[in-house]
């Protein structure tokens, strides 16, 4: 099992940012043989800049769930980081993304179960 390197300058001159939507290839060990898996979604935060160190939180919704992966920026098990849509965004962490989902699709349920009432009204009322 051998790892290329991954290419320091080019993931040093990798220009994103947080509120920037990231399609990240990172390799996954599938019966003993390495695929490539698609990670896409939008980068909350970015820390400890370039140093050796530095990791990347990207969060997408999956099935209704969010989820969210914290990638190493200099990982060997990255191969490819694509800048999908870039956006400009106030804040260098964009944490409260999370609680803004929730209240969303809070939201969403509420209209849900308003419209649902609403129609047994309107069946009652063609019925009759």
């Amino acid at each position: 099992m051998k790892f290329a390197p991954a290419n320091m300058e080019a993931r040093k001159k990798l220009n994103f940012s947080s509120g920037d939507t990231v399609r990240v290839q990172s390799k996954i060990l599938d019966k003993g043989k390495y695929r490539l898996q698609a990670f896409e979604g939008l980068v909350l935060a970015r820390k400890h800049g370039s140093e050796a160190g530095a990791t990347f939180t990207v969060r997408k919704v999956a099935s209704g769930v969010g989820v969210e992966r914290i990638f190493p920026l200099y990982s060997p098990m990255i191969d490819k980081i694509e800048v999908v849509k870039r956006s400009r965004a106030r804040r260098s962490k964009l944490y409260y993304v999370r609680t803004k989902a929730v209240k969303d699709v809070r939201r969403k349920m509420k209209q849900m179960v308003v419209t649902s009432e609403n129609q047994d009204q309107i069946d009652e009322n063609i019925v009759n």
